[in-house]
């Protein structure tokens, strides 16, 4: 008998009749003999409609003005999933019990909107178990050491799910989604988009950290630090298939790197779109500017991706970086305000007409030319690259938002990722 954790994301859960479809394929792998705990998200656009009357409400303020109620707020539409979906599976005569995040407990820190997850006590769900309930537990959520009703950011029920795994030493993470695995790249951008059987976990991490929507990152991180076996599948398939074609279906994020894997120099082209360039021109090129400009950024919890510092000319050099384009008007700012006075730059100017593509895959390791490679299929399509970062198995570039298909595609295609695997 293993234990199977199993996360249904908003789509999944979008109606009473896909809750019901959720809940007979949940009782069919508990009859066969697994010890089931189900994450789900909110109903999909629930989340979305919560916050958008939060806004409604406070019209002029920022989030930070009140994130404290916002948790509270969107909390609850996992909690009505939860409460649904338990609903549902003692319907199709199964025993089922919901809990919310503070119930089980899953305990965070105090970073509203934006937690992290410390511990979570899983007695209370091992003795369900143990009684042979199935247990469902409100993904995207938790509580404080004060005993706040926090949540973990938008995507955050994968980590939620992958968390549970990781500490109640789950046999496999299933995260059901509204795609049936992980692709070479989105293929509503390249249609001849491959579905991946396998993708290492370092891939995945990049893929995720890359703009990648399949996984939210700090699912994957979890994964990583606690070797937790994931895979990635459908819930649009009938939820009556076969239970050994369901358990080996969808994209198994592995640990493994065999020696089909390593034969893929390029694994996937991964894109953002949600990314904003900012400047800051004409700072003094001397030791601590770096820190002058990103610790005030960090300070006010906000994310940089790449970074680039230009040469220096007559003692002075331009300093650029990305954020994400939700980040953008906050950051811009408080340069103005608390870096621009004290620094000395010339000016700040930012566009939020960018975008990041990238090539990932753990073959570039053993590959030499591989970015070269990239940069003259860019080049031959005539797009400019503005900004360039690297790691061992990826390569990102920043060019105009107006390219990021075209760029797409055309490396899909130079990299013979529309061809089947070897």
């Amino acid at each position: 008998m293993a234990l199977i954790v199993h996360k249904y994301g908003g789509t999944s859960m979008g109606s009473t009749e896909r809750i019901r479809n959720v809940a007979k394929r949940v009782a069919k792998w508990a009859r066969a003999g697994h010890q089931m705990v189900v994450v789900p998200s909110a109903m999909s656009g629930e989340t979305n409609r919560l916050l958008g009357l939060a806004k409604e409400l406070a019209p002029g303020k920022t989030a930070d003005d009140y994130n404290r109620e916002l948790d509270m707020l969107a909390a609850t539409g996992e909690q009505a999933s939860s409460a649904l979906l338990a609903i549902a599976l003692q319907a199709e005569g199964m025993q089922a019990v919901s809990y919310a995040g503070w119930q089980v407990q899953v305990k965070t820190d105090s970073a509203f909107t934006k937690a992290r997850i410390e511990s979570i006590d899983d007695a209370r769900v091992r003795a369900d178990l143990e009684a042979g309930k199935v247990v469902v537990i409100t993904g995207f959520q938790g509580v404080d050491e004060a005993g706040n009703i926090t949540t973990l950011g938008r995507g955050g029920s994968d980590t939620s799910a992958v968390a549970i795994a990781a500490a109640m030493k789950a046999h496999e993470c299933l995260i059901y989604t509204d795609v049936d695995g992980v692709y070479t790249t989105d293929p509503r951008v390249e249609p001849d988009a491959r579905r991946l059987t396998t993708v290492s976990f370092e891939e995945m991490l990049e893929m995720a950290s890359l703009g990648s929507k399949v996984l939210q990152i700090r699912s994957v991180e979890f994964a990583g630090k606690y070797r937790v076996p994931l895979r990635v599948l459908s819930s649009f398939t009938p939820w009556d298939i076969d239970l050994k074609e369901e358990a080996k279906s969808g994209t198994l994020i592995t640990f493994e790197e065999d020696e089909n894997m390593e034969q893929a120099v390029v694994s996937g082209i991964a894109f953002n779109r949600d990314e904003a360039k900012i400047s800051v021109l004409g700072v003094p090129d001397k030791p601590g500017i770096a820190y002058h400009i990103l610790g005030a950024v960090a300070d006010a919890n906000v994310e940089v991706d790449v970074i680039i510092q230009n040469l220096s000319k007559d003692g002075r050099t331009d300093f650029s970086f990305t954020v994400h384009r939700n980040d953008y008007a906050k950051t811009i700012d408080l340069l103005k305000e608390k870096v621009l006075p004290t620094l000395g730059a010339a000016d700040i100017v930012g566009d939020t007409k960018i975008c990041k593509v990238s090539i990932v895959g753990i073959g570039m390791r053993s590959h030499v030319g591989v970015a070269s490679k990239m940069f003259r299929v860019l080049s031959e399509e005539g797009i400019n690259i503005q900004m360039i970062s690297t790691s061992e198995i990826k390569t990102s570039v920043v060019i105009d938002e107006k390219y990021m298909e075209l760029a797409v595609r055309a490396l899909h295609k130079a990299f013979d990722l529309d061809q089947p695997a070897a």
